[in-house]
């Protein structure tokens, strides 16, 4: 099984950084593959909706994105990781999953098949606030995105009240159920 994660915060070593490679153990743990990419070392640029790949199914940008398209549909489970900016995703995040148009047009617009196999992803997202709602707007993203690259939405994980960078360590039972999600999954 290969997984990729997908490391949203532009902030390295933070608490979605611990969180996301805890996952990563648990999915080793179960034997998978586990490949890790930071949003923030990539050029990712935002898309320009000039509609190329809505006739070729390939984005017209040239950038790390190209990279990643084959990350996205050679992974049997995805674990993206985010922290809430304003309930929502940093902008480097949500440039690669705007990119990632490209796989919807080939599936949804040239009825392409994008893969054969069955293929879940998960989320993990840390905020800061208690907000009833901090997560709902990322929980759509991620259920649309997994859509457009044609895989299930199996699962959450969701820290409130956690912000400095490294408060997730006084947190055990947070770092064990990233653990457990990644195992879990690398088991599905």
């Amino acid at each position: 099984m290969k997984v990729l994660g997908i490391m949203g915060s532009p902030r390295k070593d933070g608490n979605t950084d611990i969180l996301l490679d805890e996952a990563l153990k648990g999915a080793e743990s179960a034997g998978a593959q586990v490949e890790k990419i930071s949003v923030l070392t990539l050029d990712i640029k935002p898309c320009t909706e000039d509609y190329g790949c809505a006739i070729t199914g390939t984005c017209t940008i040239r950038d790390d994105m190209d990279d990643i398209y084959e990350k996205l549909l050679e992974s049997d489970l995805i674990i993206v990781a985010s922290p809430m900016f304003f309930y929502s995703m940093p902008s480097q995040l949500k440039a690669l999953i705007d990119r990632s148009q490209a796989l919807w047009s080939r599936k949804y617009l040239l009825k392409q098949t994008l893969s054969d196999k069955k293929r879940v992803g998960a989320f993990i997202g840390v905020g800061a606030t208690k907000g009833k709602n901090l997560f709902e707007g990322a929980i759509l993203t991620m259920k649309y995105f997994y859509d457009a690259i044609d895989i299930e939405y199996a699962d959450n994980l969701l820290i409130r009240s956690v912000d400095q960078k490294g408060d997730i360590k006084e947190h055990p039972e947070a770092l064990r159920d990233a653990y457990e999600l990644g195992k879990k999954l690398a088991y599905a």
